[in-house]
């Protein structure tokens, strides 16, 4: 279990940088997967709820457990976009992210990324899919900027 818990680091430092591969797997934590029918870990919890889905593409998809613990531990604002207030409540109903209220995003987003979407304030409000690059979510003034996945509320 160390070993794959180890691997399960190195692919979050691959995605997300450096940090993020103790900031989502600690270890002291109590981390537990299921695995597929070929034995590869699939969704991934803690005691709080959902870490991640690790894909078939090798990647990770944020649960909004694992987007607290990035929150904290990317103190940079990487791959983070935040919303202003006239946003908020549509994004804690689950609701997509436009481009017309991104007030802030990371340059190193790329589409298809997994984000972060926090308020203005900094307060995480949900994880998603990024649809634009972050340049674009904040050049664009139409379209969807995030697609989200799971909010806090």
């Amino acid at each position: 279990m160390t070993t794959r818990l180890a691997d399960l680091r190195t692919v979050a430092q691959y995605q997300f940088g450096t940090e993020a591969g103790e900031a989502l797997f600690p270890s002291d934590d109590d981390i537990e997967f299921t695995r597929t029918s070929s034995g590869r870990p699939r969704q991934i919890r803690a005691e709080n709820g959902r870490i991640a889905t690790y894909e078939r593409d090798g990647r990770f998809r944020l649960g909004i457990e694992g987007g607290k613990r990035l929150h904290a531990a990317l103190s940079d604002g990487a791959y983070t976009v935040a919303v202003g207030d006239e946003s908020e409540p549509y994004v804690l109903e689950g609701r997509n992210a436009f481009a017309r209220f991104v007030v802030r995003a990371d340059e190193r987003i790329r589409p298809h990324d997994e984000v972060m979407v926090t308020h203005d304030d900094g307060r995480l409000l949900a994880v998603g899919r990024a649809e634009l690059s972050g340049e674009g979510m904040l050049a664009f003034d139409t379209g969807m900027a995030v697609s989200i996945r799971d909010s806090v509320v």
